[in-house]
């Protein structure tokens, strides 16, 4: 497998984009705006810094870029660069305001200071309002010369139909579990054993697996939030109804535990239809056949959907109590 060669740009599972973006330089057909789309951690962030590093390299040889060694690498690298500019959010869970949109895109309207482009990055892009986005429409109608955009959505389901159109859209899927596996060995020294685990229970989010690697704690977490979705079966509606309103208070860390237990409704749906596909929390193995074996796939499927749903409405101003009081009584009973 040719994943630990990535031409320098440390983005690994992503090849075919590291391969097209570098065609476009090469051919000087370079957008002015990007739109990277895929789930947290899996890369996104990663794919844009080492793209921008590459543009703004000044090694003279093409083919070496990015060489990691100039000032502007090293600086794009600590995060010191003059000519990268990041949008931020109030909150994990507060929107990308119009305001800041428009302090960056502002400040992107300069000359570079040193560097052949000045590069925005927008986190999280999907999170912002639509006025808040038709803020960057008439930079996308007239970019400047020396400006590139770079979006980063999870999903284009609320990113405007004018800014996809004028945008160069990358998907970035789950990164396979070989490839995960294969990085974490060569690249990290990590065993056999734990490297086929962080690669299955990542969820093909390369990012998340590096993180539970050198915090230990993360994997515990995730297997608490494992433990508790299994413990919610066996509740009864006041238990259900309680705890929902506990999780409600937080919900930035409720949307990442019901990203997980989608995760887990998934693999029970697959253990359930007897599915040729292996689970992602391979961990818990013995309790998705137990599972499996007490409860139809229809039943999978509809907690599946119920999170799904539960998801998408936390994106809106919905009242968060509510929707998880809906979502786990529709999860089933034992």
């Amino acid at each position: 497998m040719n994943t630990i060669n990535t031409h320098g740009w440390n983005v690994y599972g992503h090849n075919w984009a590291v391969d097209h973006l570098r065609k476009s330089m090469a051919h000087d057909r370079i957008r002015q705006a990007y739109l990277i789309v895929g789930a947290e951690s899996v890369g996104k962030e990663t794919l844009a810094r080492a793209f921008a590093m590459t543009l703004n390299c000044t090694d003279p040889d093409p083919d070496q870029r990015p060489c990691g060694q100039c000032s502007s690498c090293r600086r794009i690298v600590s995060g010191n660069h003059p000519d990268m500019l990041f949008s931020e959010r109030d909150s994990d869970t507060s929107p990308l305001k119009i305001e800041e949109i428009r302090t960056v895109i502002q400040r992107l309207a300069l000359k570079p200071f040193e560097a052949r482009y000045r590069i925005a990055i927008f986190r999280d892009f999907d999170s912002a309002q639509p006025r808040a986005q038709d803020a960057l429409l008439k930079t996308l109608e007239e970019p400047a010369p020396h400006a590139i955009l770079i979006l980063l959505a999870r999903s284009l389901d609320s990113v405007l139909s004018t800014i996809t159109s004028r945008s160069q859209i990358l998907h970035l899927r789950p990164t396979a579990n070989a490839v995960i596996s294969e990085v974490l060995r060569e690249k990290y020294g990590v065993d056999d054993e734990n490297a086929k685990l962080l690669a299955h229970v990542s969820g093909g989010r390369i990012g998340w697996a590096l993180r539970a690697l050198h915090d230990p704690d993360l994997l515990a977490q995730r297997d608490q939030a494992l433990n508790l979705l299994e413990e919610i079966l066996t509740m009864n509606r006041a238990k259900r109804f309680s705890l929902a309103s506990d999780l409600s208070k937080d919900k930035a860390a409720l949307i990442a535990l019901l990203e997980l237990w989608q995760t887990y409704w998934r693999d029970a749906l697959l253990v359930a239809s007897h599915s040729r596909l292996e689970p992602t929390n391979v961990d818990h193995a013995l309790t998705l056949e137990r599972l499996a074996d007490y409860y139809p796939a229809e039943v999978m499927l509809a907690a599946l959907n119920a999170t799904r749903g539960t998801l998408q409405t936390l994106t809106t101003n919905a009242n968060a109590r509510l929707t998880l009081e809906v979502m786990l009584l529709d999860y089933p009973a034992a």
